[in-house]
């Protein structure tokens, strides 16, 4: 496992690549198990591909999300607040496989 270091973090792509391939890899296939399939691939293709993570000292891992996502969901039709539902169960998958991952304990290296 990589040593996680928030400064390194802020350089993600270059520094953590795999790692983040993983976590987003294992938020996917946690959700297609208890979601729809296309909805998670939809918002899996048009929306996540576009989000930010983020690690913050004091609150972890966020995970930023583009402007308006429900409208960016063409693959499939959706009630709004469904899509909201599953997204924000998305991104909390997203951000507790990061957390895994790295193997962080709620924004804190384990000790």
């Amino acid at each position: 496992m990589t040593e996680f270091s928030p400064e390194q973090f802020e350089d993600k792509y270059a520094n953590y690549f795999p790692e983040l391939q993983t976590a987003y890899r294992n938020a996917f296939e946690s959700m297609s198990e208890r979601y729809d399939s296309e909805l998670i691939h939809a918002i899996d293709q048009q929306v996540l591909n576009e989000s930010e993570p983020f690690y913050e000292e004091d609150d972890g891992f966020r995970i930023e999300l583009p402007e308006n996502p429900y409208d960016r969901l063409t693959a499939i039709v959706v009630d709004e607040e469904k899509f909201e539902g599953v997204l924000a169960a998305y991104v909390e998958t997203l951000e507790a496989e990061l957390r895994d991952v790295f193997d962080l304990d709620a924004g804190s290296p384990k000790v």
